[in-house]
């Protein structure tokens, strides 16, 4: 289903990158996957600042050359790796935690690859641009070269894992797409509407 989305690239400022990964709680042997990784800095950062297995997904030639260098140089060969490639064709079910730097069309047009591919209790991070429909959990705002960032928070619920072992993958996307999440008094609260 390769739709050869064409994102710009702007680099993340290394500030927002630490922070993003920092709000999503990596821990170390975590998979992360930076999907439109661009010049591989998230997933570097996440591989030797978070201990994490970090994967970036780019379709463009030359970054993702930039990446595997970067990989290379950096010496973190073994936890991190490149994927030539478009996002939408790429596997990520296994991933604990999912970055993002896209366009608000592109995180609508994702949106159903992230419920129907991530496990529960999956976390997404999306620097600039919400996704459309999902309540996140943390929203912040972070200064970087005389800028402001927004960063947002996602996680999908873990509660889906036992809707999914009883009713079949069906209920669990059925659950996905319909559930929200709400911080409530310092606890998160299921809500379906």
């Amino acid at each position: 289903m390769s739709g050869r989305i064409i994102v710009p690239f702007v680099p993340t400022p290394d500030a927002v990158v630490h922070r993003m990964l920092t709000i999503a709680n990596i821990r170390p042997g975590e998979i992360v996957y930076d999907l439109g990784a661009g010049d591989g800095r998230i997933v570097a950062t996440a591989a030797r600042d978070f201990n994490a297995k970090a994967v970036g997904v780019e379709l463009q030639d030359s970054r993702y050359q930039l990446i595997t260098e970067r990989i290379h140089f950096e010496g973190l060969d073994k936890l991190a790796s490149a994927v030539k490639g478009d996002f939408l064709d790429v596997d990520i079910s296994n991933a604990n935690v999912v970055t993002l730097y896209l366009l608000n069309s592109v995180n609508s047009l994702i949106k159903p690859k992230l419920e129907r591919e991530l496990k529960p209790g999956a976390r997404i991070v999306s620097h600039d641009f919400p996704i459309q429909g999902w309540k996140p959990i943390r929203v912040e705002k972070i200064w970087a070269h005389s800028n402001s960032h927004m960063i947002y928070l996602y996680q999908l619920p873990a509660s889906l894992a036992s809707h999914a072992n009883r009713g079949g993958t069906a209920l669990r996307h059925s659950l996905a797409s319909r559930l929200r999440l709400s911080l409530v008094h310092g606890h998160l609260e299921r809500l379906i509407p």
